[in-house]
Parts: structure tokens; sequence; C-alpha cells
């Protein structure tokens, strides 16, 4: 097949899921442990859809998988969304650290 190799798209989806992965344990803040969420879901996005136009060209499997994929992710940013505003009211702070003096 001509274009991009397939070793260079899985090297990119794993650079995005290690990036997403090393934002979600370093940062305090809940947006950007949310945004790292969604790189970690946008590479797994890229591995459906190179694995299906690779090993199986005909069929769209993986396409349906990665339209699953980002709706659920939208419903979990807008979820998320609405439990960081309404924690970000009632606390004045999204740091993580600041959640530790919350009883559940």
């Amino acid at each position: 097949m001509n274009g991009i190799p397939i070793s260079h798209i899985l090297f990119l989806s794993t650079a995005l899921f290690f990036i997403g992965t090393y934002g979600m344990f370093t940062r305090r803040n809940l947006i950007t442990m949310l945004m790292a969420i969604e790189l970690i879901l946008n590479s797994v996005n890229i591995n459906f859809i190179v694995f299906n136009k690779y090993l199986w060209p005909g069929k769209l499997d993986g396409v349906f998988f990665t339209i699953f994929i980002i709706t659920i992710a939208a419903a979990e940013a807008a979820v998320a969304i609405a439990i960081i505003i309404n924690l970000y009211r009632s606390h004045r702070s999204i740091d993580v650290e600041d959640a530790t003096e919350l009883k559940w």
C-alpha cells in the first residue's frame, strides 16, 4: 500500500498514549486531567482505524468502534465538566489536592 507506513502511525499513537498517561499522573488540575484522558482515548481511536485499514481494508469494524468511543468520550466530557463546575462552585478550586478534604 502507498502512503504512510503503519509503524509511523503506531509510533504517533503510542506517543499520544504516553503523553496522556504522563499528563494524567503528573497534573493536579482536573481540566488538564480530563484532556489527558481524551488524549488516551484518541490514541486508541488511531489504533482502531489503522488496524482496520491495514488488516481488514474491506470491513468497517474499526470505524464503528471509533465512532462509539467518540460518542462515549463526548458524554464523559460533558459529565466531567459538569462535576468540575459543581466542585469549583462549592470549593473555589479544581485542584486535586484540595479535593482530599471532601468527605464522601
